[in-house]
């Protein structure tokens, strides 16, 4: 699960790290997209900056003293920083480069910390008209505070209580025995948002996994574990689209119906399983296993030439071709024959690659299974033809039903 918006870094400093932290067993593609959304987008961020600086500006003029100014000089150096910070992340992680993230986690909270500081001299100045502004201000921001950063609950916390927590010392200089109420109102305000930002993060990740568990679900089978038909045509095509070279493997199981019809179909689905877990051991995670239906498989080997192709055939052919133990003590063996296909030589596009491994499948059937067949001018035109029928078919069947 990666943003739209590109790849954020996690944290790498132990601060930042448990700021961001979004509890026990969360995978770590949910922790990335949690990350990115904590970075939201510079309109988002324009509109609190604006609000902060001009609230500051406005103060600062009405009350030209040394702590004011100060306020308004942090407010703009922290609010430029986090501009700029925003802009080189964004770049980086469309890019696929490391993002600024522990500084932009930091920033966060240097610009609650201003908030607060900004509502604290505010309230001790006991001009009433400011305190309003700065307070108004820093209420109206813990909102955006929460639902823009619960994706991290405990640094929205954070960022709560340095905002808004500075009212009640502030509160305390005043000395205005009116006001004292806050310090019952603050502390249950900060709890609430607090929790709420918790309670939004769990919802948000328990999305999140389902999202994860729908996406796995519609590209993997569900017996093996492996993709099934749309899953590897989408890594085929994004293997297509890097345009570097890659070999099709295309093979079935020889003698797979005699299993099932003599033990049944658990015993089948029992070698399919089994099949499925040694190819995994048995070929690198760069290539991509996928079960088409029935016993029907088919590799994506990146990077492979016919030499290499070969071999990754003949591999496929040694796994699968031992003997399988099943339960109730019965053993089975089966063969397996595969087709392959090289791009581009054979083809770029997924379909035209499936047909011309298929074709070249057949003939390895035809020769006496349990062999490779390299597709050959042969196989193309033969699975150039079927491609051509079935396209004709489908268009007549079209036409039939208009």
């Amino acid at each position: 699960m990666q943003s739209e918006k590109g790849r954020y870094s996690q944290p790498r400093w132990g601060f930042t790290r448990w700021l961001a932290d979004a509890g026990p067993g969360v995978p770590n593609d949910i922790r990335l997209a949690l990350i990115a959304d904590l970075y939201g987008s510079l309109p988002v961020f324009a509109a609190g900056a604006v609000n902060t600086v001009a609230v500051a500006a406005v103060i600062a003029i009405r009350e030209p003293t040394a702590p004011f100014i100060l306020w308004l000089i942090l407010e703009l150096v922290i609010c430029l920083s986090r501009l700029a910070v925003l802009v080189v992340a964004h770049r980086a992680a469309r890019e696929r480069r490391p993002t600024p993230t522990d500084l932009h986690l930091l920033l966060a909270v240097a610009w609650s910390a201003s908030v607060g500081f900004g509502i604290l001299i505010s309230l001790a100045s006991g001009d009433w008209v400011v305190a309003m502004l700065a307070a108004l201000s820093a209420a109206a921001m813990v909102g955006g505070i929460c639902f823009r950063n619960f994706s991290a609950p405990r640094l929205a916390g954070t960022m709560i209580l340095l905002s808004l927590g500075p009212i009640v010392p502030g509160a305390a200089l005043a000395g205005e025995p009116l006001i004292y109420i806050v310090f019952m109102q603050v502390p249950l305000y900060l709890s609430a948002m607090t929790v709420a930002a918790f309670r939004l993060n769990k919802m948000l990740i328990a999305t999140m996994r389902a999202e994860r568990e729908n996406g796995h679900l519609a590209h993997h089978d569900t017996l093996t574990g492996l993709r099934n038909r749309a899953g590897f045509v989408a890594a085929l095509e994004a293997s297509a689209a890097n345009g570097k070279p890659f070999a099709l493997l295309f093979f079935d199981l020889d003698n797979f119906k005699p299993v099932n019809d003599t033990y049944g179909h658990a015993a089948g689905d029992q070698v399919l399983m089994l099949a499925a877990e040694r190819l995994r051991r048995a070929l690198p995670e760069t290539d991509v296993i996928a079960r088409l239906g029935g016993d029907e498989f088919v590799v994506l080997a990146s990077r492979a030439g016919v030499e290499q192709a070969l071999a990754v055939g003949q591999r496929i052919i040694q796994t699968v071709t031992m003997p399988y133990q099943l339960a109730g003590g019965v053993s089975a063996t089966v063969g397996v024959s595969v087709g392959i296909a090289v791009s581009p030589e054979h083809g770029t596009e997924a379909e035209e690659l499936l047909a011309v491994a298929d074709a070249a499948l057949y003939e390895a059937k035809s020769e006496g299974k349990a062999r490779c067949r390299m597709a050959s001018a042969t196989t193309n035109v033969a699975a150039l033809r079927r491609l051509t029928e079935k396209a004709t078919a489908a268009a007549v069947d079209r036409g039939a039903a208009a």
